[in-house]
């Protein structure tokens, strides 16, 4: 686009503390872009002033065009790179064009206040997001920093909490962090704040107690998903997950997604793991999406109703693919292989002789490895227990290029 620009940091002491390096740039930039609260706490030095469009991201290419070729400064809250304006703009315009001076962070404030060491604390931001993302987080002690959207997001987190069984989590709502005059600390327990209004500008400290939570680790009980009956078993989809092999950042097809359980499970081992979760039936395909909500990764699993190898066409390519249905229908597998980046992984499972029959076969051309999956569990035979065995499944894993 050919833009450049600064992004300011200020926090909630206005000008007084804001940076030279900052100042000096805000007093001869030809434009002011910010919030208007951010816009009203600088002098004025003669500066074009425009708040940012509304919607942001549908009018800010026009915004910028609009102001192309003059000294531009955006004015942010905090560190503009904490879920902030600074984050945006680098992704629009490239990290060259865009300069960040921040001022101290909120998150940094809080920890502060509330004597967290950043190791020892995780920070999520709502801002902008689902607020079910909050969910993968919960677990037994846990410390999280919560940023917020609004005054309404306390009784959100609070029901959301509560609903989690973490009713008797400790929260702390810091709110004006940094002002002198108007930084203010409530203090209760989720359960207490239901129902409660909250500050426009504040974030929530939370120390999770009550429920144990659920682990991050691939192997979530079956209970935990919604299904008809098509879900991959826990023993299996642990080594389905395994064999895919996440890293952050990285994007899994998971073709007839069924309950969605592989592809969920992918998406939580880190927040920015993604899923694309195909699948042609139009319920369950309802299903996969509740399962991803209610499990914490709401926005990491994008839900497509279709059927392969139709639907895959056009998609984003991936890093990793799980084939756990449909193995056997024509084209399925080579539009998944020639899908696959170099280095990628493929897994796919099979319950059928004919799905078999096409796993070997692939097997022999691309090499990899083959595995059987027997699993017994104990069951309950009259008055006693015995052994009772799922229902086999050959896995085929492989790495393109990597025979």
């Amino acid at each position: 686009m050919g833009s450049s620009i600064t992004v300011v940091g200020i926090g909630a002491d206005g000008w007084a503390g804001v940076a030279p390096a900052g100042r000096a740039h805000v007093l001869r930039a030809d434009v002011l872009l910010g919030g208007r609260r951010h816009l009203a706490s600088v002098p004025d030095s003669g500066a074009t002033r425009e708040p940012w469009p509304s919607p942001l991201l549908a009018g800010l290419d026009d915004v910028l065009a609009r102001h192309a070729g003059r000294s531009i400064v955006a004015l942010a809250s905090g560190d503009p790179l904490v879920s902030g304006i600074g984050s945006t703009l680098i992704r629009r315009l490239g990290r060259d064009a865009v300069h960040v001076i921040p001022a101290v962070s909120s998150v940094a404030l809080a920890r502060a206040r509330m004597g967290w060491a950043a190791e020892n604390c995780e920070t999520v931001t709502l801002v902008g997001r689902n607020v079910d993302t909050l969910r993968r987080y919960l677990s037994r002690d846990r410390r999280l920093i919560v940023l917020t959207s609004d005054a309404s997001s306390l009784d959100v987190v609070a029901r959301l909490l509560v609903d989690e069984g973490f009713g008797a989590a400790r929260v702390t709502i810091l709110s004006n962090l940094g002002s002198e005059a108007d930084e203010s600390r409530r203090v209760g327990t989720a359960r207490e704040f239901v129902g409660v209004p909250g500050d426009d500008l504040s974030l929530l400290c939370i120390e999770c107690a009550g429920a144990e939570g659920n682990s991050t680790v691939p192997g979530l009980p079956d209970e935990c998903f919604e299904h008809d009956g098509q879900l991959s078993k826990r023993p299996i989809r642990v080594a389905a997950v395994c064999a895919l092999a996440p890293k952050p950042g990285q994007l899994l097809w998971d073709v007839g997604a069924g309950a969605g359980s592989v592809g969920i499970e992918w998406a939580r081992t880190d927040p920015s793991c993604r899923t694309i979760a195909l699948e042609r039936n139009p319920s369950r395909a309802e299903t996969v999406q509740r399962n991803a909500s209610r499990l914490g990764v709401p926005t990491s699993v994008r839900v497509l109703l279709g059927g392969a190898p139709e639907a895959l066409s056009g998609l984003e390519t991936p890093d990793a693919i799980f084939v756990g249905g449909g193995g056997s229908r024509a084209g399925v597998l080579d539009a998944c292989w020639n899908a696959l980046r170099e280095g990628g992984r493929l897994v796919a499972h099979s319950v059928t002789l004919e799905t078999e029959a096409v796993l070997v076969e692939w097997w022999k051309t691309y090499g990899g490895e083959l595995t059987r999956l027997s699993v017994e569990q104990a069951a309950p035979i009259g008055t006693f227990t015995g052994w009772q065995s799922l229902r086999p499944v050959v896995q085929w894993s492989v790495v393109k290029g990597g025979k």
